[in-house]
């Protein structure tokens, strides 16, 4: 019951939002410049399938290496930091000024370095933008393992993969993969907004101001609801990926 009620609820509020969009558009005659109807934008959602799911590709990659990229950098150091707090006391600063850095001013310098037709810029934004949260969160699950746990272990002369195993990697794992979720739509998200700012063609973020430049706005439209289906689908498969990791945790 819980379950269709947590399934039924967010459908049933969502068609509501759509009704109120759709009828405020059309009582008040609002302007499609301004913001077009869930029933245009739909249109030509339909009309342009293949030209979305082509700009969803490109993007996509491109978020999917800088989740895989960060993801794995931002784990690693926070195994390092853990094991050495004086490491994280020295990085404290170097993460803070990642988290801040905008990207329409990183993605044009990484432009110049990588060249324009390259999608590299792109990736190396998603992965700075993934590495924070899944640092932050992996290094707080690695902080919550007790010592008393470690010690414990080690008095039945556990081995380290052992203590790895059966007690750090389930105490921290939820944290990791809490980070990865929130990171699974910054990667969408900075891969497309670092479309605008130059690069090759391609990718929603380039379709969407093509569309809109050619007062074309329902199609711009259009290519936003792309986006949000691929930030949906990212992170569904990060949430899979972490309820699969979860029935194949061992138990300590």
């Amino acid at each position: 019951m819980s379950t269709s009620r947590a399934v039924v609820a967010p459908v049933i509020l969502g068609v509501a939002a759509l009704l109120i969009w759709q009828l405020s558009v059309m009582a008040f005659d609002i302007k499609p410049f301004v913001l077009p109807s869930p029933v245009e934008i739909a249109t030509q959602f339909g009309k342009n399938i293949p030209t979305v799911v082509q700009a969803s590709t490109v993007t996509g990659l491109n978020a999917l290496i800088g989740l895989i990229v960060g993801g794995i950098l931002g784990v690693a150091a926070a195994v390092l930091a853990a094991i050495a707090p004086v490491l994280d006391e020295l990085s404290a600063a170097v993460v803070a000024a990642l988290s801040v850095i905008p990207i329409v001013a990183l993605a044009p310098v990484l432009y110049t370095m990588f060249g324009a037709g390259a999608q590299t810029a792109r990736q190396i934004v998603a992965a700075i933008a993934v590495f924070i949260p899944v640092y932050l969160n992996s290094l707080r699950g690695f902080r919550q393992v007790r010592p008393v746990h470690r010690d414990l272990m080690r008095a039945y002369a556990a081995k380290p993969v052992q203590v790895t195993r059966t007690v750090t990697l389930p105490t921290a794992s939820p944290f990791i993969f809490t980070g990865l979720r929130i990171a699974s739509s910054l990667a969408v998200i900075s891969a497309l907004i670092a479309e605008y700012f130059g690069g090759p063609v391609g990718g929603l973020g380039k379709s969407i101001t093509s569309a809109a430049s050619s007062s074309n706005y329902s199609l711009a439209w259009a290519y936003v609801l792309g986006s949000i289906i691929l930030g949906l689908l990212f992170y569904g498969a990060t949430l899979g990926l972490e309820r699969l990791a979860s029935r194949h945790r061992p138990s300590a």
